[in-house]
């Protein structure tokens, strides 16, 4: 393989902010794009040679021989593409079903391939033929990557626009596909590898949720991470995802407020059960990695920040934001939780640029 820019190169990244910048706030202008649920991919093309490259520079070339077919036919002989591997399912982004392509067996990988074929969103261009396009602005880069994709049922540009009403729009609608907000890009801005240059929007909601047990901190005695539950339509507690990041210093403090609840906490707790045992619920994504836990007493209320739910777990990493003593835990239950309302990826795909 023989391209102007080679592999491995760290993707360009975003920086979070709580309003969305307009054109008059950054020189040159911006456009928004739906921020995709996805393994971020740069695609390496040289001829019939394809390299699938991640975030992490470890390629994920063996694990989507789909998306090595579908860029062969969607993008130009020589270039670097950089974009998002998605699987969409029922008109959603399922990124549970993503990670299961993550096999190590070759003939498990091409069943995967067969029954859950993924699909690539293409939205920036870092080559083309032999010129690298790291160093022109991006707002070039988009206008020669929507002349050199040639989309297909599984390979695509995504959608972009210069109208913050109409990302204001696909900020609130998008999301009920799996879409995780917007991002923001600078139209002057040069590729610029490993750094945080572009913007993102994210949705953030609130939630009240019991705290039923705690996780340890990988560095020593002092708590990692609150595991967190909602309780369903049956009364039964269910699991729904843990808060962490704390300080330091804030986990030392946790530690001793969480001590009265762990007497007696193993009696009858709803976790700590031959189904789960004292390992934890199993890892969706790492099998192997260690879950174990320490039971407290589903009597503490937890508000936590959470952006959204995938089923019923948060997708990612919930906040924590103040304890709730008002709160009885009993009525901490999925009803609170706001539902978006539904729209298809096929939507989202068509919905054009502007």
């Amino acid at each position: 393989m023989h391209l102007p820019v080679m592999p491995p190169v760290k993707p360009m990244l975003a920086k979070s902010v709580k309003e969305m910048p307009l054109a008059a706030d950054v020189p040159g202008g911006v456009l928004y794009e739906p921020k995709w649920d996805g393994f971020r991919c740069i695609v390496f093309r040289d001829g019939d040679e394809v390299e699938l490259g991640s975030r992490n520079e470890r390629p994920l070339t063996r694990y989507f021989p789909d998306i090595v077919d579908a860029v062969k036919n969607a993008l130009p002989t020589r270039c670097v593409v950089d974009g998002e591997i998605v699987i969409a399912r029922a008109g959603r982004l399922d990124f549970e079903s993503l990670q299961l392509r993550l096999h190590p067996a070759e003939s498990r990988v091409r069943k995967l391939a067969a029954e859950i074929p993924a699909e690539f969103v293409a939205f920036d261009l870092l080559a083309l033929g032999a010129d690298s396009l790291v160093e022109r602005p991006f707002g070039e880069r988009r206008a020669l990557l929507e002349g050199a994709l040639h989309p297909t049922s599984s390979a695509h540009l995504t959608p972009a626009t210069s109208d913050p009403d109409t990302a204001r729009t696909w900020f609130t609608d998008f999301e009920g596909a799996g879409l995780d907000g917007l991002i923001v890009k600078p139209m002057s801005l040069p590729y610029r590898q490993d750094q945080r240059v572009m913007f993102k929007v994210k949705h953030e909601r609130t939630a009240d949720c019991v705290v039923a047990g705690f996780r340890y901190h990988k560095s020593g005695p002092v708590v990692g991470s609150l595991l967190l539950g909602l309780y369903d339509d049956t009364g039964d507690l269910r699991h729904v995802g843990v808060a962490a990041s704390f300080t330091m210093a804030r986990r030392k403090e946790l530690l001793a407020e969480l001590a009265p609840y762990q007497d007696g906490a193993k009696d009858a707790h709803p976790w700590f059960s031959s189904e789960w045992g004292p390992g934890g619920a199993p890892n969706r994504w790492n099998a192997g990695k260690d879950m174990s836990f320490e039971p407290l007493r589903p009597e503490l209320v937890v508000e936590v920040a959470y952006d959204y739910m995938e089923g019923s777990r948060f997708r990612h990493t919930a906040h924590f934001r103040r304890w709730r003593p008002d709160r009885d835990p009993k009525t901490c239950s999925f009803d609170q939780l706001e539902r978006p309302l539904t729209y298809a990826i096929e939507d989202v795909l068509t919905s054009g640029s502007g």
